[in-house]
């Protein structure tokens, strides 16, 4: 994919539509910066993600948030800052209003491949680079070949308060080692754990996966385990999953045999992770927070 020109200073938009961006959106924005980019904006809709049945509008708001949360916290840690909003739900009005607001010189729309809108189900992407002047680039969140690329294995990682706990990267970071990975974090509500942290944690992890150049994407905000893992079964590529808590400690998710329910309703090979402990979240991601006004 070539880069286009971007005039010095030009503001590049990334639409997130559904899901957190993930190692391409990273890279994209990473050429657009070093090509001239001056600003980069994040806009998210406030519409449901891909793997849950969130239904009440503040978990909805939240969501998308978090979404943004997650892609700005990681592009910091890349030495990129952006600033980010909340849009309207629906997805077209959501990208009208951005582009009114922030009149970038480039779209990126991150989205899955068959993202579709409106009772015409006209495609978002086609929509967007018929009405803009700006050049509009789709960023699948997923690379088109994942799903016929047998040599890759997509482990779906259910991890909160241990999503970002050095034991669980580096045992991630060695299973792409022995065999090609692509992971799909889900991070359910766990403890007290503030939403704002779960997103700090689950930064921290996509940033160290993509350093070492491995895709994956995350969803900071899901129902509760055993539902958000029902999700990620029916909407994503799942070969095996992995359950992270920690060892030593007593869990909710285990008292309410989290483990067991899951291995009932899959024939997909189940492990349970025993953290020893967490990290640190990403250093100064909560710095620059989206505001979360609705343009």
């Amino acid at each position: 994919m070539s880069v286009p020109a971007i005039s010095e200073g030009g503001t590049v938009l990334a639409f997130l539509n559904e899901v957190a961006g993930g190692r391409k959106l990273l890279n994209a924005i990473r050429e657009r910066v070093g090509a001239g980019a001056g600003h980069v904006v994040l806009a998210a809709p406030q519409n449901q993600p891909e793997a849950g049945q969130i239904v009440d509008a503040e978990e909805i708001y939240e969501a998308a948030l978090s979404r943004l949360e997650v892609t700005q916290a990681v592009l910091d840690a890349f030495g990129i800052e952006a600033t980010a909003t909340v849009l309207d739900p629906d997805p077209s009005l959501a990208l009208d209003d951005a582009v009114r607001a922030f009149r970038p010189a480039e779209i990126l729309i991150s989205c899955l491949a068959e993202t579709r809108f409106g009772f015409a189900r006209k495609d978002l992407i086609e929509w967007a680079r018929a009405r803009f002047e700006a050049p509009v680039e789709h960023i699948p969140v997923r690379i088109e070949d994942d799903a016929v690329r047998w040599d890759v294995t997509h482990t779906l990682v259910v991890a909160t308060q241990t999503v970002n706990a050095p034991d669980l990267v580096e045992r991630l970071i060695a299973r792409h080692r022995e065999r090609p990975h692509r992971y799909t974090f889900v991070c359910p509500a766990s403890g007290d754990a503030p939403r704002e942290e779960v997103c700090d944690r689950l930064a921290a992890t996509l940033a160290a996966v993509y350093r070492a150049e491995i895709d994956a994407t995350g969803q900071p905000m899901s129902p509760e385990p055993f539902a958000a893992v029902q999700n990620a079964i029916e909407h994503y590529r799942v070969d095996d999953i992995l359950i992270s808590t920690f060892a030593g400690r007593s869990s909710k998710w285990l008292e309410e045999g989290l483990i067991d329910r899951v291995k009932e309703i899959t024939d997909k090979p189940v492990e349970h992770f025993e953290s020893t402990g967490g990290g640190e979240p990403l250093a100064g991601a909560a710095a620059s927070r989206p505001e979360g006004a609705t343009v």
